[in-house]
């Protein structure tokens, strides 16, 4: 059992799939970043100086200037602002991973349809189904 775990784990497509799995997470990360430290505080200013990190509705009824004093009391809160985050965090990263896997389309070569093919009546040699002549005995067709 041990020499067919080895064998499935290092087959290539495991492999690849450890690697994009280790890269897109370094790469969610660094938009988690862009998003939270850089996008939504610009964000913010343009809006009228918001920090969407600590918008909240705070369900305890009481007052809490902030999400941390509110968890840190214990109460109950609807942290849209961090919702709003974790929204433009996933479009941007679905948007990324969407010209990605467009320029792969691009890159990686077609499918050619398949040839219909037909039997020559006189060899009986499969030749294309448009052909007027066959390549193997040169028979009309």
């Amino acid at each position: 059992m041990l020499k067919e775990f080895k064998k499935f784990a290092m087959r290539g497509n495991v492999i690849d799939l450890a690697v994009g799995i280790i890269i897109g997470a370094a790469f969610g990360k660094i938009v988690s970043s862009f998003v939270n430290d850089i996008l939504m505080p610009l964000m913010g200013v343009l809006l009228g100086k918001v920090d969407f990190s600590n918008l909240f509705i705070n369900l305890s009824g009481k007052n809490y200037s902030t999400i941390a004093a509110a968890k840190a009391a214990g109460a109950a809160t609807l942290n849209y602002g961090l919702f709003i985050n974790a929204v433009v965090d996933f479009v941007i990263i679905a948007f990324a991973i969407f010209l990605l896997i467009k320029q792969i389309n691009k890159l990686s070569p077609k499918a050619k349809e398949p040839v219909l093919q037909k039997e020559c009546p006189y060899c009986l040699s499969m030749i294309n189904i448009n052909a007027q002549k066959c390549p193997h005995c040169t028979s009309e067709l």
